[in-house]
């Protein structure tokens, strides 16, 4: 909580102390008030109590340790690719994911009230400076890393530089009194940020029963050859639907990739259970990270 620029821990103790009071309808996130991921938990859960969180691993500790119900994180951005180490944090978190939640993404440039530029600077979070990579070249605006949006405007507020401006949304704006210089500065229109929603339990099959259904994993192959080949033959064969697979290493012996997969269907459907049941005999670890209702379809 005292990471944050001192404008935003006002905001941070309001909402930190209405979601304590109300863990069951709490819902954690990373970033200070204002940022995407605070607009994520109130779309997803309008009735929630929005409970800020400085990191990605303060967000998932909140929903562990019964601080909040459920945790929303983004995972990755159509425009800028996959969030930084969430593959990591998803697997050892221990929590299971239980929704998913497409978040339009639209970035404001904003400063210090009555500054018009030029901007010496453009602070945010290292995917929003990356979605807005051509404006802030054309305006020869450096772009600065912050751990989040929100604290970003934050930071420009208490810093005082009218020469200084951050990209955020539109809400940080007003709850720092800053002014929109430029709204929809992200470089391209249909910018989305794809976010899951992870709790302590799983969602069952009953749970999801009559819904159409995503379902994530994460496996390591075997070290023999055409494994993975093999693997992912389990799902084509028994005509699984794979929306996404992404490779990362874990540890420092670059022996053993680790995969991450989304599939549509849900363990319980026939055609799923026999891939998995391939899938787990040319893996050398499968885990599910939960079942999920499908908020958009694929293909």
């Amino acid at each position: 909580m005292h990471s944050y620029p001192q404008p935003a821990l006002i905001q941070v103790k309001s909402l930190t102390d209405i979601a304590l009071s109300s863990p069951a309808r709490a819902l954690a996130f990373q970033g200070a008030p204002g940022c995407n991921s605070h607009r994520a938990a109130l779309e997803f859960a309008p009735d929630c109590a929005p409970l800020p969180c400085f990191s990605f691993e303060d967000a998932l500790d909140a929903v562990k340790e019964g601080r909040a119900d459920r945790a929303i994180i983004p995972i990755e951005n159509s425009q800028h690719g996959r969030v930084a180490d969430i593959h990591f944090l998803l697997p050892e978190s221990g929590l299971s994911i239980v929704g998913e939640h497409f978040l339009p993404i639209h970035h404001a440039l904003m400063a210090l009230p009555g500054a018009t530029g030029p901007f010496s600077a453009a602070y945010s979070h290292p995917q929003a400076l990356g979605q807005s990579r051509h404006f802030l070249r054309q305006r020869g605006i450096v772009p600065m890393a912050y751990a989040d949006t929100a604290g970003a405007a934050a930071y420009i507020k208490e810093m005082g530089d009218p020469a200084a401006s951050a990209i955020a949304p539109a809400l940080a704006a007003q709850l720092y009194g800053l002014d929109i210089v430029e709204n929809n500065v992200e470089d391209a229109a249909d910018n989305t940020t794809r976010f899951v929603v992870l709790a302590r339990q799983p969602l069952t099959p009953a749970d999801l029963a009559g819904q159409a259904a995503m379902t994530t994993l994460v496996f390591e192959v075997r070290n023999v050859p055409a494994a993975l080949y093999k693997v992912l033959g389990g799902f084509a064969t028994n005509g699984v639907n794979m929306t996404k697979l992404e490779s990362y290493q874990k540890g420092a012996s670059f022996s053993a990739t680790q995969f991450y997969v989304d599939i549509v269907g849900q363990p319980g459907e026939r055609s799923v259970d026999l891939a998995l049941e391939e899938a787990g005999f040319f893996a050398k670890h499968l885990r599910l990270l939960g079942s999920y209702p499908l908020a958009r379809p694929r293909g």
